[in-house]
């Protein structure tokens, strides 16, 4: 017995240094990215007059971190720890610092100059968690996803497998507990909806702009986006030329509509391999097209709604989120027939004849004054768990976009991403620009608020 239990306690720490060894050599190919403090969501007070020359900086700070990662992902063999620091985080952090002072000039201006801002100057270098070394069980009829294959056309240590998805990314629907709640009508809720059908962009209007975030800057979000509704949406549109524009809606709505494309990453090579935005920014893989796009503007559970103004800008998800947290994070992954089951930080396998579906649920209560705010967030904010509008906010339409897509089974897809955030499904996001029309703002309240269905 004795020299039984002996083999057996050798056998048991061998399997476990096996499994440390496993764990280790997994670290070690796990990729690493760039993460660094991000500026604009700290800076919540700008004066209005310096918002376009700072929005310019911090897009020139997304650049220095694209860069960087690219030049990390690179590295290959030679990125030990003082290669990382030498050659890509202090050169990073010195260009940041620059910027942050540019910042805090363009800001002392015409107001106090802010404190503090170079503290947020330095980055780190963050892991990816370590795939699992088993993949995630498929659904019945959908093959578990491959490991994606690395790019031709990237870096030798930059391309597909460096930047994502990865197995660990996926899981199968099937295994999620419902996880769904709503809050409890009350009397004076508004249970209408008003649904504006602006189609699947049909058309093709695709750019990697961000006009709200970085307006005036070509390539502002280093990511493909997909657009439905108003045609003329890029970074420079002015609200003017929003105003003027035509749509894709059918009832005349002119707001815009915009989310990160989602690309199968099939090996096959999409018309933007070498643009900016596209493969040049790490974004590879076919389009895919949505099978349904709905867009729908719902009430509040506690009260009535008030119109939003016109030119009403609201950012849902956080495109930074698998660096910055997920504090901002709110985009959810589904499968139809499987909707009560929401995923934040993981992408659906979904069975057989099931599609996968894309939502973002925007805040439904806004300041009652701005249009925007310095870090895009503040003007606006959720309802709290109880369902009302927390105090000095007031209940306007909740927008949901809704996407779904056809995705063949054992399919690798990715959420099109900033290179250094590695496609991760946490940080997908949807952004809207109110351009209806007062009358049709004016419509839209009033389905919600008499507990009608329109559109």
């Amino acid at each position: 017995m004795a020299v039984g239990g002996g083999a057996l306690l050798m056998t048991d720490n061998n399997a476990s240094a096996a499994r440390d060894t496993s764990r280790q050599q997994a670290a070690a190919q796990a990729p690493m990215t760039i993460d660094c403090p991000d500026v604009a969501v700290r800076l919540s007070d700008v004066p209005q007059q310096a918002r376009p020359a700072v929005d310019n900086e911090l897009a020139q700070m997304d650049s220095q971190v694209a860069d960087a990662y690219g030049q990390l992902a690179a590295g290959g063999t030679q990125a030990d720890r003082n290669w990382v620091r030498t050659r890509v985080l202090d050169p990073l952090s010195s260009r940041r610092r620059s910027t942050l002072d540019r910042i805090a000039t363009e800001i002392d201006r015409v107001s106090s100059r802010p404190e503090g801002l170079d503290s947020l100057a330095s980055c780190t270098v963050k892991q990816d968690d370590v795939a699992p070394a088993a993949a995630p069980a498929a659904p019945s009829g959908a093959a578990t996803p491959p490991a994606p294959a690395p790019s031709a056309s990237a870096p030798a240590n930059g391309g597909q497998a460096q930047t994502g998805p990865r197995r660990s990314d996926f899981v199968d629907i099937r295994k999620v507990r419902p996880n769904v709640t709503s809050p409890r009508l009350q009397r004076n809720a508004s249970r209408g909806t008003f649904q504006s059908r602006c189609g699947r962009n049909e058309n093709k209007h695709f750019n990697p702009d961000n006009v709200i975030v970085a307006p005036g800057v070509s390539n502002g979000a280093h990511h493909m986006h997909d657009y439905v509704g108003n045609l003329e949406t890029d970074a420079f549109a002015t609200n003017d030329d929003l105003a003027a524009a035509g749509t894709t809606c059918t009832n005349g709505d002119r707001s815009t509509h915009y989310w990160p494309v989602l690309r199968l990453r099939n090996g096959k090579i999409e018309g933007d391999a070498n643009l900016p935005g596209g493969g040049k920014d790490g974004n590879i893989g076919r389009i895919l097209q949505p099978a349904s796009v709905q867009l729908t503007f719902r009430g509040s559970p506690v009260s009535k709604v008030t119109a939003m103004p016109t030119f009403l800008r609201i950012i849902t998800g956080d495109a930074k989120a698998f660096t910055n947290g997920t504090a901002n994070a709110n985009a959810s992954w589904s499968c139809t027939g499987f909707e009560n089951r929401q995923l934040k930080d993981k992408y659906p396998l979904c069975p057989r004849g099931s599609n996968v579906v894309r939502t973002f649920k925007f805040q439904s209560c806004w300041d009652g004054s701005n249009t925007d705010s310095a870090n895009h967030r503040t003007h606006v904010t959720f309802a709290q768990p109880n369902g009302a509008c927390p105090k000095g906010f007031r209940a306007i339409p909740q927008l949901v976009q809704r996407i779904t897509y056809k995705v063949a089974p054992g399919s690798v897809f990715a959420v099109d991403s900033f290179p250094e955030q590695l496609h991760k499904p946490v940080t997908d996001h949807g952004d809207f620009i109110n351009v209806m029309s007062s009358s049709l703002m004016k419509n839209a309240v009033s389905c919600i608020n008499s507990g009608r269905k329109c559109g």
